[in-house]
């Protein structure tokens, strides 16, 4: 594709046309421009600005081949050419693309300026490459752009995104000056790899190095408060955003609810939303999501979603799922089919995670029929929605149904992660489906390759148990790779008093008394065994050390 090049002026106008499509997003309007151009009488060169021109119109709407035509066309290309390409690529998650257009301009003997650096730097960490991150950041280092804040601030976001955090730190603690955006950079890098405490750190060094915090800044230290449940960090932050005017800001108002909320500070949170002149879908958002974690709550998040949506806000997928986790909560069945209704009129089809919610709600209300029609109406369904119904399947005892989803599961090709099985030894165990549920604790292992954590063992043991398999169930205890817990011998104890293997039932009992001696259920157990076996001096006996326990504690009593 050639591009005509008329006299300067025209150029100039031509890409300033370009330019105000952009400003503008006027796609059509910039084609239009563009079509001009190739109609017009052809002179040669063509104009190397106005072709890069519209590399970047092309780009901004993401209609990366257009782009890539032009620039193929290009029978020269400036830095600012090969920037704009590279750019392309890298901010519309073809990084690899990017990545192979950066080398590409190395061997042509091109020499890259700081925001070819920063787009490749980008891709890298798009692709999470942290080999050609290493690349790029030696060819900065070797440049003349190796102090450069910008390039350095991609690069320490590069190597964060890449896992890096050590190098990120290092490059940081190694630049001489540092802008708000490089102070940003490392701050967010260490909130995305859930590094709260070190966030929070390096705010408080921000700070004191009378660096002046923006809206950014403020959003990942909100975010890292809400997530270690700082309410005092979040008390001093909203000062700060007071003193310095940010609370105007939609997007930091919105962050401060959202930690309120967090923190359990559900009252600061509302008072912070009702100050607010227009409160948009993401704050009301967080102080729905706040009150779903408070049941006591539940009643005001029903009633700002009326509100809301009596206003007219755009309700999307996040508050709604939001509001069914809290009739999930309270098995609020008559709340849940009210948003069931408006999502079927309203939402589009799809969204998985709403879609899984839903029938959470459903399962959690007893309502399986209905939980199942839900799932069975899911366009399209991941882990969480497979391993949501097998677990509806086993709380309401359908475990040959639970074992059926599994298979289906399976032939779907979904693959199955560790609360997927959890779920399943838990149906199997409820329905006395012994031999299918060790079966499948053992394909966890050898087929998933998921190593069990400490519930999948007791749920095997407790499996075990309540089949008979008592001297099984103890090699499994004996064997684990973790330290058992009360639960488990305490599984193993009450399946010795109904099977009246008394000697195992001592053992697993002995070993209860050392972790939890205070507890009298275990003490009445172990004597109702002895009990039921016969042998009256040992219940005796150990009737006789309950008492004892349960002496000094408070008498319970009955509401009735």
């Amino acid at each position: 594709m050639t591009l005509v090049n008329g006299p300067k002026s025209a150029a100039a106008l031509f890409s300033s046309l370009l330019q105000s499509c952009i400003g503008s997003n006027a796609f059509r309007q910039g084609k239009s421009v563009h079509h001009r151009l190739i109609i017009a009488p052809p002179t040669s060169p063509p104009d190397l600005h106005l072709s890069t021109k519209l590399v970047i119109f092309y780009s901004h709407f993401g209609d990366i081949a257009a782009a890539r035509r032009v620039f193929d066309g290009m029978p020269h290309r400036s830095v600012v050419s090969w920037t704009a390409m590279v750019s392309a690529y890298a901010k519309n998650g073809r990084s690899r693309e990017a990545l192979d257009l950066f080398a590409l301009m190395l061997r042509s003997g091109a020499r890259p300026n700081q925001f070819t650096f920063g787009s490749a730097a980008r891709a890298c960490a798009g692709a999470r490459c942290a080999r050609n991150g290493a690349q790029v950041h030696a060819c900065a280092a070797k440049g003349r752009f190796a102090g450069d804040m910008f390039v350095q601030s991609a690069l320490m976001d590069m190597h964060l995104r890449c896992g890096s955090v050590a190098d990120a730190n290092r490059l940081f603690a190694e630049m001489e000056r540092k802008d708000v955006v490089s102070w940003n950079a490392l701050i967010r890098g260490f909130v995305e790899r859930m590094h709260y405490n070190d966030a929070l750190g390096l705010f408080s060094s921000m700070l004191r190095d009378a660096m002046v915090p923006d809206h950014f800044t403020f959003g990942s230290a909100l975010k890292a408060c809400g997530a270690v449940n700082a309410l005092s960090n979040v008390e001093l932050i909203h000062t700060y955003i007071i003193k310095l005017g940010y609370l105007a800001e939609m997007v930091v108002t919105s962050s401060l609810i959202d930690a309120y909320a967090k923190c359990r500070s559900l009252s600061s949170a509302r008072v912070i939303y009702d100050s607010m002149c227009e409160p948009d879908l993401v704050s009301s958002t967080a102080l729905i999501s706040g009150y779903s974690m408070d049941r006591n709550h539940s009643e005001d998040a029903m009633k700002l979603f009326c509100k809301i949506h009596l206003e007219g806000l755009r309700i999307d997928g996040v508050l709604l799922s939001s509001l069914l986790a809290i009739c999930a909560n309270i098995a609020s069945i008559k709340f849940g089919a009210q948003l069931h209704a408006y999502m079927c009129k309203k939402q589009p089809m799809g969204d998985a995670a709403l879609d899984n919610a839903l029938v959470d709600m459903y399962a959690k209300a007893g309502e399986f029929s209905d939980a199942r029609r839900a799932f069975d109406e899911m366009p399209h369904r991941n882990v969480i929605s497979w391993t949501s119904l097998i677990t509806a399947c086993g709380k309401n005892g359908f475990g040959e149904d639970a074992v059926a989803l599994f298979d289906r599961m399976e032939e779907d090709g979904v693959k199955p992660n560790e609360v997927t099985f959890l779920a399943l030894l838990s149906a199997c165990s409820h329905s006395g489906l012994m031999n299918k549920g060790i079966e499948y604790f053992t394909s966890m292992m050898s087929k998933y390759c998921i190593n069990p954590r400490v519930e999948h063992y007791s749920s095997a043991i407790d499996l075990l148990a309540r089949g008979g398999q008592l001297d099984d169930a103890w090699k499994l205890v004996q064997k684990m790779n973790t330290e058992p817990n009360s639960s488990m011998y305490g599984a193993v104890l009450g399946a010795c008093k109904i099977h009246g293997n008394v000697p195992l039932g001592e053992t697993a009992a002995k070993n209860l008394f050392t972790m939890d001696p205070e507890s009298s259920v275990n003490y009445a157990v172990l004597a109702n065994m002895y009990a039921e076996s016969c042998l009256w001096e040992d219940a005796r006996r150990t009737r006789k050390l309950l008492a004892e326990t349960s002496r000094g504690k408070e008498v319970g009593c009955s509401v009735i």
